[in-house]
């Protein structure tokens, strides 16, 4: 077993806008070398809760955003450090992020759950 550990590619600007326009990373730009994403929330409760799950699944992969938090608003930024840039590393926590962030039961027994979006892509 090896402890080298393999370099990961890293996206320049047009192929990061081109990776958010194949359609899975709606809301998230690139902007000063960073992937990046602003949640809107119903208030300080619900951006508790987002910044928690975040948090969670930062931990989870080993590859942690940088967030701002205030009552009604997060904004993650994302990039690889060690890479120096963006890599897929980046790019599949996002959507992780994404999916997590704004999921809300549509079937099943847990529908409708919440009735009102409590975290939005606004």
């Amino acid at each position: 077993m090896s402890d080298k550990k393999t370099s990961l590619k890293v996206y320049n600007e047009s192929e990061v806008t081109a990776k958010i326009a194949e359609g899975k990373l709606t809301g998230w730009y690139l902007e000063d070398g960073w992937l990046r994403r602003k949640y809107t929330t119903s208030g300080w409760q619900a951006t508790l809760l987002a910044v928690n799950a975040i948090g969670f699944l930062c931990e989870a992969a080993d590859h942690h955003a940088d967030l701002a938090v205030t009552y009604a608003k997060i904004w993650v930024k994302l990039q690889t450090h060690s890479e120096g840039g963006i890599t897929d590393k980046d790019f599949e926590l996002a959507q992780k992020i994404e999916e997590t962030i704004l999921w809300l039961p549509k079937t099943g027994a847990l529908a409708p759950g919440k009735t009102e979006k409590f975290v939005s892509g606004k």
